[in-house]
Order: C-alpha cells, then structure tokens, then sequence
C-alpha cells in the first residue's frame, strides 16, 4: 500500500487550505476545500484560477471540512461544480454554520441569482453528514484499504476539529493528524484542543509559528485599556473582524467590560453602560444568532454566564445592523456626529464588506481609531493600514486613495489560533510521537521558525515544509 499526502493549498501562505491523503492512487479523502485570500489569490496566475479545482478528483471518496472559515471552505462551490459527489464530513456545529457562511459566499463570488443560490446550497446541505465529536466514522473505498476518521475539538471556533485519520491495514495502516486550524487556550466560549494519544504523521499550521500570544486575560485588559485610550478624544473605534469565531469571541469579552466596570468611565460623560457596540454585517449577525442556538457546544465558563442570566452575545449596549440601508445611514451618522462607539464590521481583513465603508467615510478624521485584532495577511488593505498608518500614510479603498489619520492599534492576542508555545505543546502531548510532521498553512518565516523549534525539541522526527 502506498500512502500519500497532496497539498493543493497553504503551502505558499496562511490560505486556501486543501490537503488530500491518497491510498494508492484509488481512494483518497480531500481535508478541507478553502479560498485563496490577500496576495495569495494572485501568484502567477489570474485571482479568478485559483478558485478552480485544478487537481484530479475522480478517486475522492469523501471530503472531511475542520471548520467553516472561508480560506477552509469557500472552493466547495466549485469542487461540487467539478463533479465531486461524496460526502462533506463536519462536526454537528459546522453543519449548522456552514451553510450560512456558503450562502455569502456564492452570493459575493458565484451569483446574486437567489434561485440559483437556493439550489446550489441545497445541492451542498444534501451531501452533509454531521459528526458527533470522539466517533471514528468510515470512508467507503473502491479497495480493500479503509479509511477511517475521527474528529476532536480544536478551540479554534465553535465547530472546528481537528482530524486524525487511519488508513490502509494491517503493518501498513498509517494514522495521520490533520490540525486545521487549533485554537489558543482559553478561547472564549471554546474548550482547549486536546492532543491525540498517537500520529504516525501530524500535518500542522503554522499562522503563529514563530509568535507568542498574551494571556487571556492580559488581553482583556488590553482591550480595555486600547478602548479607553482610544476613546479619550470621542470618536469611533473600527474593529475589522471575521464574521465567524473573531466577532463572536470580542461580543463575549466586550460583555465582561461591560458588565464587570458598567459604573465606570470610559471616557468623560460616558459610562461602559451606555457605550454603544455596533454589530454591522448581516453574516455575523446569522452567525451570532446561530451561536447562541448551539450553547450545548459552548465551554464551562460560558454556560455558567448563560445560568447567571447574563447574555455573553447579546447584551443591552449590542445593536445588530442587517439592511444595506441602516448601515449607509450609521456610516452617515457616524462621521457626522463622530459618536463614540465600538463599530464590528466585516471584513477582517478591510478587503471589502461593509468595514470598507467605515474606512473610507472615517479613517481621514484623527478621532477615529483603528483596532486590529486578527492577522492581516499580504497584499490585503489591513496589513497596509497596519503598516503604514502610524506613518500617517495611505491605503487604496475600491480604486481609491484614502489618506490614513486615524489612530492604529494592534492587539496581536487576540488571534483565535495556537501561538507557538500551543502548537508545540500540541505536538509535545502526543504520547506517542509521530515520525513526520509537515508545517503548512503559515508565511515562510513562521513556517521556518517552528520548524527549526521543533527539530530542536524531537530530533527523532522529520519535520519540514511542503
């Protein structure tokens, strides 16, 4: 038996996550079908080929999705438009999230035809197959080699997994680890990942390989103190973020500030009580409402807030936009008035969604502060304004020049992923150790890093870059 393991995306960048395990040539199983995002959309070819399926696919049994960020899941439109017809495993969470996240993206990329998108979603709907979490599930094969899956928590957001896999029989049977994205410890609302006892291979991220994340609950302070100092001349602080995981997990801690100092100022003439948080995106409005659905998958200390009485996503100050029309007259309002306020807005990378208005109408005005609170990858509008904003430089918005005079912020803890201390420990806690591990899904220098960490720690395992 012959075991293979393809990679047909994050291996150049932190993107586009597609990882195919081969028996054979016959049978294989695809972890993951994601979009390409940033300057990884490009490369040497048109943005538009790097959401085809350039890759053989007649031989792929199943395909098994670690969670339903878009750079995971946004090419299933076009793997089912090149003929795959399996199954689409998930965890019972994602197959409540996923469709929400698909349905944005075939109506952004694909079509605004909602007869075609209804069909579409519910050609996707009728090949998902929730899984229990900790429940070994088998892949049919053409051959005699099986292929079985379990899925495990992986605190990245509600729903992720991670994946170990057992393929081939007998001597030849290989357990391979597939990560996904793992989360840091101490997520809100999420349980920490748990390691598997064993791995013969372990495929890993890398996004913070060569970085440390504050403490939970040092990042908190940080949040307050980076509102507050934000805050000290009014104005609107801008918090660019992921509709799913980012947006759920600020709401939750945004809630504590609230409640925990609500007699206190944050500002002069305004209380944490009465400042006003703006949730505006539609999709993470779906996607926060879906949330607090699926309370049963939330963590311990989040349960027990929920058993207060308290709303860790839903709280009094929150004000969720929908309608394209209450958000042009809150980007009006806003920069007329330059109310304070928290603004949530997709994307979190700024390239595009309705952040982009936010950025245009308010990031000439000095009083406005950016904050950003997740990684900005290259050739995106957020790493510019990351970059070149305390240089008081500028940043193309839709075509357009905008000159950055806005305050910029970064709180690099608040990532939902593993720092480099968590993905070691990850590898540290597997009992038995695997004889291979394979960084991807991380820019060359982090990838690096962690690597020649790892070498360091487990001489014993070949560890290297795809």
């Amino acid at each position: 038996m012959s075991l293979n393991i393809l990679h047909h995306g994050a291996v150049d960048g932190v993107t586009g996550s597609c990882h195919e395990l081969n028996l054979d040539g016959r049978d294989g199983v695809l972890i993951d079908c994601g979009m390409f995002q940033g300057a990884e959309t490009g490369s040497d070819r048109a943005g538009a080929d790097r959401l085809s399926i350039e890759f053989p696919i007649d031989h792929i049994r199943a395909l098994i999705v670690t969670h339903v960020h878009i750079d995971h899941v946004g090419r299933i439109p076009w793997l089912l438009g090149a003929g795959f017809e399996g199954p689409i495993y998930c965890s019972e969470p994602s197959a409540a999230l996923l469709p929400l996240v698909l349905e944005d993206a075939i109506r952004m990329g694909i079509t605004r035809d909602r007869a075609l998108a209804k069909r579409l979603l519910r050609r996707i709907a009728s090949r998902l197959r929730p899984v229990a979490y900790h429940r070994w599930r088998t892949v049919e094969t053409h051959s005699d080699a099986p292929i079985r899956f379990k899925l495990k928590p992986a605190g990245h957001i509600l729903g992720s997994a991670y994946v170990e896999v057992k393929a081939g029989k007998g001597k030849d049977r290989k357990k391979v680890v597939f990560s996904g994205d793992l989360g840091a410890p101490y997520s809100p609302l999420l349980s920490a990942p748990r390691s598997p006892y064993s791995a013969d291979i372990v495929v890993l991220e890398s996004t913070y390989g060569d970085r440390r994340h504050t403490g939970r609950k040092d990042r908190r302070h940080a949040l307050k103190a980076a509102i507050e100092r934000a805050l000290t001349d009014g104005g609107v602080v801008l918090i660019p973020a992921f509709s799913i995981g980012r947006t759920q997990a600020l709401l939750y801690e945004l809630e504590i500030l609230a409640h925990r100092y609500r007699d206190r100022w944050v500002k002069r003439g305004l209380k944490w009580e009465d400042l006003d948080v703006i949730l505006d995106s539609p999709l993470a409005g779906r996607l926060t409402r879906a949330y607090r659905k699926l309370t049963r998958y939330w963590d311990a200390e989040a349960r027990q807030r929920l058993r207060k009485r308290r709303k860790p996503l839903g709280f009094d100050q929150l004000t969720m936009i929908d309608s394209h029309a209450d958000h042009r007259a809150m980007v009006g309002y806003l920069k007329k008035t330059a109310r304070p306020a928290i603004v949530i807005a997709a994307s979190g990378m700024c390239a595009g969604g309705r952040i982009a208005n936010y950025l245009k109408a308010l990031i000439g005005d000095p009083r406005t502060d950016i904050l950003f609170v997740g990684y900005q990858a290259r050739g995106t509008p957020g790493r510019e304004i990351q970059k070149y904003g305390p240089r008081q430089g500028y940043v193309h918005l839709g075509g357009k020049r905008y000159d950055i005079r806005a305050g910029i912020q970064t709180l690099g803890g608040y990532s939902a992923h593993a720092d480099q201390k968590d993905l070691l420990n990850f590898i540290k806690r597997i009992y038995r150790k695997p004889a291979e591990i394979r960084l991807v899904h991380g820019d060359d220098g982090a990838k690096a890093t962690l690597r020649d960490e790892l070498r360091r720690r487990y001489p014993e395992c070949e560890v290297w870059i795809p």
